[in-house]
């Protein structure tokens, strides 16, 4: 079992905490763990987290546990058993991972010298969104089960998941909720923008809680900001289909990718015979919407002896641009950085600044789960000057919804307090990574040791190196997040090694799962840019599915 802990305001912290959660804008508080899962976002708009942040005392003894049981050590102070008790929690947790082609779940690779790669694409959809979207699907499934016992027809509680994605999220949710009872499943893409076999991926899963809808617009069109958001905020929407979340706004997400950050700093302490439990690491995080990266300052508050967090970014840079002026701005990409001069697989700016890149996953113009890290920034903020929790709390709530507030009406704000983005990059450094230098990582590292990145990977692999080579950075060893396999990208791939000598795409790249999976039949529905229409398309499909099924 885990030991008791502290938590982030020094007071005492037990294994079996009823743990609470607020609102990141300062009007909800109090959920507990199911109502957050189940709502997603909250009444004010905000994003949940917790109310405090367990310190375990100690996290080494976790050291040997497999994947499986260290979640559960680290869930388990997050997660009341009054509300999961431990033997079903436990049953939730290796349903979960028992998908997963790798025995240690997120294997942790070493590519050469001070720098590893920790492979988080081992799930069911090759991608990073497998560790946390396994896991919350089933524990929709669990708390459905829970509240339907005894009740038939339309008594039972149905729930309806809308998400958005730009290609992993979507078959990542799909994958975790197909065949789930209770449970419908919608998921918008932006229609042709994402890549062959992520669209395969999404419309070729036929069960019929499943429904895709293929949105006209860029990914931000389909963010939680705008038709998803504007779904979560409307009451006839709300009163009549139940909406649960599984973009990285719902915090079950951040919470199981907690895991992988313990996890892979005990596996480098096994493979590396220079580092020790306890010494400390830099983790290289390509980001787009910041759920990844989140999790790893949630590790870094719970005691993991990391250095620093290194943010990585595409050329839609709104995050670096952050860390290095303090302002937060909408703003469109920097030039036609193409390669060779010419616009990749449709790359161009946008009217609205986003930018096509390389790696699309992270084209985004704002990124969702910042919010909660203002949060933190502005309480730790507010501790300076005032002793009692509650107000800062409070005060926490009012500066982040003020600053989102100058975001929704200007397109930016700041720039923040020199004390709160001294603190943002006392954790946090950032890097931009532009389209031609993804595409030299890719080939560089394939010519060196024979392994191929996918781009998203290549952008965090191009930061690690600059970090590795920096003043500060040279003193640790980096573990660099690689988020997706390879074959799910494959035009960025082949464009990078197409022609070098031992490159095979169906030899050193393609898994058997794909093979035909683009001719396989499909189920997508075509959708305007238009949030209410979009309500009505899912209500009537959500209401035929519950006439199949009843």
């Amino acid at each position: 079992m885990a030991s008791n802990g502290v938590d982030q305001n020094g007071s005492a912290s037990s294994h079996t905490p009823s743990q609470r959660y607020l609102s990141t804008r300062g009007e909800d508080e109090g959920f507990s763990f199911e109502e957050v899962v189940l709502k997603g976002l909250a009444n004010d708009g905000g994003l949940y987290i917790p109310e405090s942040i367990p310190t375990p005392q100690s996290w080494e003894s976790w050291k040997d546990l497999s994947f499986p049981e260290l979640a559960y050590e680290i869930l388990s102070l997050y997660i009341s058993p009054s509300e999961i008790p431990p033997a079903d929690l436990k049953d939730i947790i290796d349903r979960s991972y028992s998908t997963f082609r790798s025995p240690q779940t997120t294997p942790l690779v070493h590519l050469h010298d001070d720098l590893y790669l920790l492979e988080l694409f081992h799930g069911p959809t090759f991608a990073f969104k497998d560790v946390a979207l396994q896991f919350l699907g089933n524990l929709f499934e669990y708390f459905l089960v829970r509240k339907n016992q005894g009740k038939t027809g339309r008594e039972r509680h149905h729930l309806t998941v809308v998400g958005a994605t730009s290609g992993d999220t979507g078959s990542a949710a799909i994958y975790g909720l197909r065949g789930k009872k209770d449970v419908s499943v919608f998921i918008l893409h932006p229609k042709g923008r994402v890549s062959p076999i992520q669209e395969a991926q999404m419309t070729t899963v036929l069960d019929n809680n499943v429904h895709n809808l293929a949105v006209t617009g860029t990914f931000d069109d389909c963010q939680m900001q705008d038709i998803v958001k504007a779904l979560f905020a409307d009451k006839d929407a709300n009163e009549n289909l139940n909406l649960g979340a599984v973009n990285s706004i719902n915090w079950a997400r951040i919470l199981a990718q907690i895991v992988y950050y313990f996890h892979s700093y005990f596996s480098l302490a096994k493979k590396s015979s220079t580092f020790k439990v306890g010494d400390k690491v830099r983790f290289v995080v390509p980001t787009g919407n910041f759920g990844d990266v989140l999790a790893g300052y949630f590790a870094l508050r719970m005691g993991l002896p990391i250095e620093k967090l290194v943010i990585s970014t595409n050329e839609n840079d709104i995050l670096d641009r952050f860390w290095k002026t303090g302002k937060y701005e909408k703003k469109k990409a920097r030039g036609a950085d193409a390669v060779g001069g010419l616009a990749v697989d449709g790359a161009m700016a946008h009217p609205d600044g986003v930018k096509e890149t390389l790696s699309p996953a992270m084209d985004i113009l704002v990124s969702s789960n910042f919010e909660r890290l203002l949060w933190f920034l502005a309480y730790e903020f507010a501790k300076t000057a005032n002793m009692d929790d509650q107000w800062n709390k409070r005060q926490a709530g009012q500066e982040v919804s003020k600053w989102l507030k100058e975001l929704k009406a200007t397109g930016a704000f700041g720039p923040v307090y020199q004390d709160v983005l001294k603190t943002a990059k006392r954790d946090f450094d950032s890097e931009r990574v532009t389209d031609p230098e993804t595409i030299e990582t890719i080939q560089n590292t394939f010519k060196d040791i024979g392994y191929v990145l996918d781009p998203h990977t290549s952008v965090g692999v191009t930061a690690a190196h600059r970090s590795l080579d920096s003043e500060d950075g040279k003193a640790h060893p980096h573990i660099a997040l690689s988020t997706a396999h390879p074959a799910k990208f494959s035009g960025a791939v082949d464009m990078a090694l197409r022609g070098e000598e031992g490159f095979n795409f169906e030899k050193n790249v393609l898994p058997k799962e794909f093979v035909g999976l683009e001719q396989r039949e499909k189920r997508v529905t075509d959708s305007e840019n238009d949030w209410a229409k979009v309500r009505e398309l899912v209500k009537l499909q959500v209401e035929q599915e519950l006439k199949e099924s009843n």
